[in-house]
């Protein structure tokens, strides 16, 4: 039987690597790409032992020519675009960067599936902070965009353009929205890892304070390597849609902390408030976490929770792993690869 063969672009990163992983015992053979200043970085890979499985291949999403070049030497069955532009805090500081790749992007791979294999199913990233400052309880695929930041505008972008390829030219194009999804492969830049590492680093007398922007910002933060498998059974379905993934649970930053020193077994309480507010150590009253105003964004999404009740009933998935069974796994990971 032949082998399907899928294009994961971005494959370095978390989610692109817990996909490959899957894929390849799915027996796919899988072709992947990422940008040229990533090129090198495949500890995600290596640490799943799977970088020599894949076919790499050089492409930029802001280059045609590149995108129409490995559309020509491979007949992709499915293809999987992870690549973005995918910090929202740097895509305040670039803008037509984030615009250019996370949304333009999107655009140059779905004409070259329309031109050179129209019959290749299309998997697009969308993201929950699309939805921005939402007064819904749960947000699903109806709720409506408002999004806040040049990340989520170039993400509603690619999401409005995935629609239009599906109903315009028949092609089958799903999004998948995916609510904060995190993991030890997670990168550093994002919160959860920020604070993970940070915390094992204080433990280890390594870090006196960590800075950290709005504590009470509210994220449905689930399992990475369990929402890969959710992207993958989109493209098995016979007729394309839009899923939500989520876990239908919010927590606030600080209540992810709070999880994480727990299990740490950190003797610490938070005192002050608002800007002020510190985490400082029971006895010796030394500030382990404090708020550096640089690190709030120009404009916050205070609150997301989504409904995967969809995705429930059509996909058969839901998530397995809670955030506390979550936070175990990372800093778990954290102290055994830890230098």
């Amino acid at each position: 039987m032949k082998k399907k063969i899928a294009l994961i672009t971005g494959i370095s990163g978390q989610d692109g690597a817990y996909l490959a992983e899957f894929l390849l015992k799915k027996n796919y053979v899988v072709v992947g790409t990422d940008r040229r200043s990533a090129r090198m970085s495949h500890w995600r890979l290596d640490r799943l032992q799977i970088t020599n499985k894949i076919h790499f291949e050089e492409m930029e999403l802001g280059e045609t020519f590149e995108i129409e070049r490995i559309f020509n030497k491979y007949k992709f069955d499915e293809v999987y675009n992870l690549a973005a532009q995918s910090f929202v805090g740097t895509s305040f500081n670039s803008p037509l960067s984030t615009a250019n790749i996370t949304g333009l992007g999107v655009l140059r791979i779905l004409e070259a599936i329309r031109t050179k294999n129209p019959s290749t199913k299309f998997y697009q990233a969308s993201s929950s902070e699309m939805f921005g400052d939402v007064i819904e309880k749960f947000q699903n695929e109806k709720t409506p965009f408002n999004p806040q930041s040049p990340y989520a505008i170039s993400k509603v972008f690619a999401h409005n353009l995935a629609v239009n390829y599906r109903n315009s030219y028949k092609m089958f194009v799903v999004s998948g929205i995916l609510f904060n999804h995190e993991s030890p492969l997670r990168g550093e830049e994002f919160v959860t890892r920020k604070i993970v590492k940070g915390l094992v680093k204080i433990v280890n007398k390594n870090l006196d304070c960590l800075e950290l922007g709005n504590l009470e910002a509210k994220r449905d933060w689930g399992y990475a390597k369990e929402y890969v498998q959710a992207m993958w059974k989109m493209l098995q379905k016979n007729k394309a849609e839009d899923y939500v993934v989520s876990t239908g649970k919010t927590y606030s930053i600080k209540e992810f902390i709070n999880l994480c020193i727990n299990y740490l077994n950190i003797e610490a309480t938070w005192i002050g408030s608002g800007i002020n507010t510190r985490l400082v150590d029971k006895k010796s009253k030394r500030t382990f976490i404090k708020i550096n105003k640089k690190y709030f964004r120009p404009a916050e999404v205070n609150y997301l929770k989504g409904d995967f009740a969809k995705a429930k009933k059509y996909l058969k998935w839901e998530p397995k792993t809670s955030l506390k069974k979550l936070v175990k796994i990372m800093i778990d990971d954290e102290l055994k690869f830890y230098r």
